[in-house]
């Protein structure tokens, strides 16, 4: 075991000195990627029908390439689909990445040869920078769970499909094939319960050290192991002491993750999507994610503010500013060309670039013109639950623009782990961080165009249920934070 955590005290080295040689030159790095990228399908369809072979510099790129997001892509995929070569990249992709579409039903996200690699090294090279940095590599010693998708693989016209986590399963280090589980058999299993419970039962009694995984997911993960052990999950596993997750913020959670555990414990955060791995946490001191910008990803930038305007300014990594939140943007070696990924992000940092995901830009309320963001409901609910003892395992809020009497309001929609003793009060707090977080909020609850926070408790599981009723239990299905219409809302009213 010495001769294992050295090993990774030493490639933790190695892997930090690498980042510090892109990270000290961001701006070529970038340029450098966005000139491989372009060489490399100037022979594709795509690349032909927008005139790669005529792009010399960004902006003969935004002139050439509009922004699109999948719905607009679709045309080029459906030729990938159907087996047709040099469409979006040089030859064929390996795999589709299935995910949940809008309009256009599921959605097949290319990985080629050149993508796939980076989706496992992100991974690996977030816990070296925690190692490089905490000098604590003990985890390397136990188990490590990761709780994703199935690993069965579907075939469509000779490239296999399934969910990112799924297709990623494949690619586990040997190094790690010992340490990692569920077994190969669970992780099949289709149903998130029974996938969960079965999980329960495999790791009750194993050196469980590190585990990974959407913190939703996880967190019923460890009630039903504490439910199972009645004592709490620090107790059955002694030696756990990092968490890694991605997906959506983590804060909402802490307090009851903290509760189950019974101890603090590090974590680290990721930016992972089936469209590719963009940023990690490579470190435990700074705020936000190192974004990767030497991982076959050319990235620009539009402000939200301005994205629903005709012909919004892009912007390149070397023209970004903190605290501005930009639609994130991207073309890849997996062949998405000016992609419009539907996250937003907002720098902390330009020396390393760092970025915290702040929403969806399609996820905001403005049903008044405040536009409200993921980021600001989730630091407010932080805000109010900070000196309490209330909990809260999930979320979400929606506007209520005709209510039967009185002003329209927001309506946050909170199952409690533990409620508050005065929701009155509670509402009262969350209310006067969202005015402290959105100027625009604000102007709106003083001028008496809207009243205070209104809470709808949702009973326990709830949240759960709602998601089983559409079909996105478990995996890598999250519930959006907010919504500008009550299609959520209502539905969760007829289950209260």
């Amino acid at each position: 075991m010495r001769i294992k955590i050295l090993a990774a005290k030493l490639l933790a080295k190695k892997i930090h000195k690498d980042t510090l040689k892109w990270t000290s030159n961001p701006v070529a790095t970038q340029q450098k990627v966005f000139r491989n990228l372009l060489k490399a399908a100037a022979k594709t369809k795509f690349g032909s029908d927008h005139s790669f072979s005529k792009i010399k510099t960004f902006s003969d790129f935004t002139n050439f390439v509009p922004v699109r997001d999948y719905e607009a892509l679709k045309p080029y995929v459906d030729l990938v689909i159907e087996g047709k070569k040099d469409i979006l990249w040089k030859g064929k992709p390996v795999y589709f990445a299935k995910t949940s579409g809008t309009t256009s039903g599921a959605k097949y996200i290319p990985l080629t040869r050149e993508s796939i690699p980076f989706h496992v090294q992100s991974a690996r090279n977030a816990l070296l920078s925690y190692i490089h940095e905490t000098g604590n590599a003990d985890f390397v010693k136990g188990k490590m769970i990761f709780l994703q998708g199935s690993p069965v693989l579907e075939e469509k016209n000779g490239i296999k499909l399934g969910r990112l986590s799924g297709i990623v399963a494949h690619y586990v280090p040997k190094y790690l094939s010992k340490n990692r589980m569920p077994s190969w058999e669970t992780n099949c299993i289709e149903d998130w319960e029974t996938k969960v419970n079965a999980i329960v039962e495999e790791t009750f009694k194993e050196n469980m050290t590190l585990i990974s995984g959407i913190p939703s997911w996880v967190q019923m993960y460890f009630e039903k192991l504490e439910k199972k052990g009645n004592k709490k999950v620090g107790e059955i596993f002694k030696n756990f002491s990092l968490y890694v997750y991605g997906g959506v913020n983590f804060e909402p959670y802490r307090a009851r993750f903290e509760s189950l555990i019974g101890k603090k414990i590090d974590s680290i955060e990721l930016f992972p999507a089936s469209e590719g791995f963009f940023a990690y946490q490579d470190s435990q001191k700074e705020k936000g994610m190192l974004l990767l910008l030497n991982h076959g990803i050319f990235y620009e930038f539009i402000k939200a503010d301005e994205f629903f305007t005709e012909n919004p300014k892009r912007y390149t990594i070397g023209e970004v500013e903190l605290g501005v939140n930009y639609a994130l943007i991207i073309s890849t070696n997996a062949g998405l060309w000016g992609y419009n990924i539907g996250d937003t992000v907002q720098f902390t940092s330009l020396k390393p670039h760092r970025v915290i995901v702040s929403g969806r830009i399609k996820h905001f309320i403005s049903a008044f013109g405040e536009h409200v963001i993921g980021s600001e409901v989730e630091q407010a609910l932080k805000e109010a639950l900070e000196g309490t003892t209330a909990s809260v395992n999930e979320f979400t809020v929606a506007p209520q623009i005709n209510p039967e009497n009185g002003l329209p309001y927001h309506e946050w929609f909170i199952e409690f782990e533990n409620p508050p003793q005065d929701m009155d009060a509670f509402a009262l707090k969350i209310d006067a961080a969202m005015r402290k977080l959105n100027v625009y909020y604000d102007d709106l609850i003083s001028g008496k165009i809207l009243r205070t926070v209104v809470i709808t408790p949702v009973k326990k599981e709830g949240f759960n249920n709602y998601m089983k009723s559409i079909g996105k239990l478990g995996g890598q299905n999250k519930l959006p934070r907010l919504s500008n219409d009550r299609i959520i809302a209502d539905k969760l009213v007829k289950k209260l």
